[in-house]
């Protein structure tokens, strides 16, 4: 039976559209950060020549920092006192420094040696993912504070991913523009000049967040901790006890599993997807490769944003999250498996068709996740008192951000196993067909794996409505209907 009914959503509820567009502009920077790093990656095997191994821990250990602070953030941002509130001062301050350590990251040369990339190039990383930390926790859980209401929370994360995918239509064309003889003397040249764009505009789209949503101030908050020195481990422990109530939330644990499966399994294989078009397809020669990378990714996201999240609301209206999420995963498998036969030499146009249906593996995925998380933070105050939307949020990210850099370590080992040539004409033989072969199971594998995870997830839309009533009872406040 559809968990589905007819329901009017609360006044106080409703996030006006003006809002809803500010929040999802602040996604498209979310989003851009993270799909122009993975494109700009690409020159540092493509253009710089490190080896798989250390390709792939420079993707593994910043991230993994990434991962480790965000519990940390997420616990900062929820006491923090401010005219403000509790987000807006960061989301500020991280949009910034992001943007700055983005533009610093690309500034190598070819001329230098590699041991003097690489550890530049990991370093700057470190500050930039300090400083996407600093950005991104508090600004997700500024998106699960601003309603309250099942649906209309739906509604947010829809017309939020929806902005947010337009990050994966636009930076598949930063290849061909970073490869470009005519405008770049060199890919390294082209990566100095355009990262610098690549940052300022990032930043600008993250600043909109924090400058046109709304925020309730939090000066005169009693519930804080104080976050002073002289409390630290008073906070430490606070922070500590914290974790407890939310990873003993079994609906919250399957979110975070599902959420890692998935999106590892995507992102490990998600960078072979250049090589194998430029080596599989056009035989090692980027120059005749042309535009074919940009348009796989574009036709990706556009596949996200005008098929996979109009058609995931509607449905998760009238079946339910849960069951869309599992509908989404199962048919983005479908899409995997047909890449073995798409992918075809003489015939690029063949890589598309799959794209719709594997499109609905991370399109699906966040369009629901995010909306989910926030039902869990209504259970978890329901048990517990407390309303911990950073923590929350920042241990859900902690899991995708983890599965990030997993992802990043696992794509470069594949390669070295495969035994690719960073910068080689010709590959070894065996090489791109490894990665071929990687590309289908890995993600099908992943989806599978996160179905079984989700199956019996009851936060039903009945659930949310029952947890919602008591909450309001406890408020003194009549449910509107």
């Amino acid at each position: 039976m559809s968990e589905h009914a007819t329901a009017v959503t609360a006044a106080e509820d409703r996030v006006p559209f003006g809002q809803k567009v500010a929040y999802g502009i602040g996604m498209l920077g979310n989003q851009m950060f993270p799909a122009a790093l993975a494109i700009f990656m690409v020159v540092l095997v493509q253009g710089l020549g490190f080896p798989p191994l250390l390709w792939g821990l420079v993707y593994f250990v910043p991230r993994l920092l990434d991962a480790l602070t965000d519990p940390v953030m997420g616990f900062i941002t929820d006491n923090t006192r401010s005219r403000w509130g509790r987000r807006r001062p960061y989301i500020f301050v991280g949009a910034i420094l992001t943007g700055l350590a983005f533009m610093a990251m690309w500034q190598l040369y070819e001329e230098s040696s590699l041991a003097f990339n690489f550890t530049y190039f990991l370093a700057v990383s470190l500050v930039f993912y300090v400083g996407l930390t600093i950005f991104a926790t508090p600004y997700v859980a500024m998106g699960y504070e601003m309603s309250r209401d099942f649906h209309e929370r739906t509604r947010l994360m829809a017309v939020a991913q929806w902005i947010g995918q337009w990050a994966w239509v636009i930076v598949p064309w930063f290849w061909p523009l970073i490869y470009d003889p005519d405008l770049f003397s060199s890919a390294a040249a082209g990566a100095r000049s355009l990262g610098i764009w690549v940052g300022l505009a990032c930043m600008g789209l993250a600043l909109v967040p924090a400058l046109f949503c709304r925020s309730t101030p939090t000066t005169d908050a009693k519930s804080l901790q104080e976050l002073i020195r002289k409390n630290i481990r008073e906070n430490l422990r606070v922070f500590l006890e914290g974790f407890g109530p939310v990873f003993q939330s079994a609906p919250f644990r399957k979110l975070c599993l599902a959420t890692f499966l998935v999106f590892n399994a995507f992102n490990t294989v998600a960078a072979f997807s250049f090589f194998i078009i430029v080596y599989h397809l056009f035989d090692g020669d980027a120059g005749a490769a042309g535009s074919w990378p940009a348009w796989f990714g574009t036709t990706t996201a556009l596949c996200s944003t005008f098929l996979v999240i109009p058609i995931v609301t509607f449905v998760s209206q009238r079946l339910g999250k849960k069951n869309t999420f599992l509908l989404a995963q199962a048919v983005s498998v479908a899409g995997s498996v047909l890449f073995w036969w798409t992918f075809r030499p003489g015939n690029p146009l063949l890589m598309l068709l799959p794209l719709p249906l594997f499109a609905f593996g991370i399109g699906g995925l966040f369009t629901l996740m995010t909306s989910m998380t926030a039902d869990v933070c209504d259970l978890d105050e329901l048990k517990t008192g407390a309303r911990r939307e950073g923590t929350f949020g920042a241990i859900y990210w902690w899991m995708v951000k983890f599965g990030f850099a997993v992802a990043g370590g696992g794509s470069g080992l594949i390669m070295a196993l495969v035994g690719f040539v960073p910068d080689a004409p010709v590959q070894p033989e065996g090489a791109v067909t490894g990665m071929r072969i990687a590309y289908i199971p890995v993600p099908s594998i992943g989806a599978l794996l996160a179905i079984w995870v989700m199956r019996d997830y009851d936060v039903t839309e009945q659930r949310a409505k029952e947890i919602r009533a008591e909450l309001e009872r406890r408020r003194g406040k009549t449910l509107l209907a």
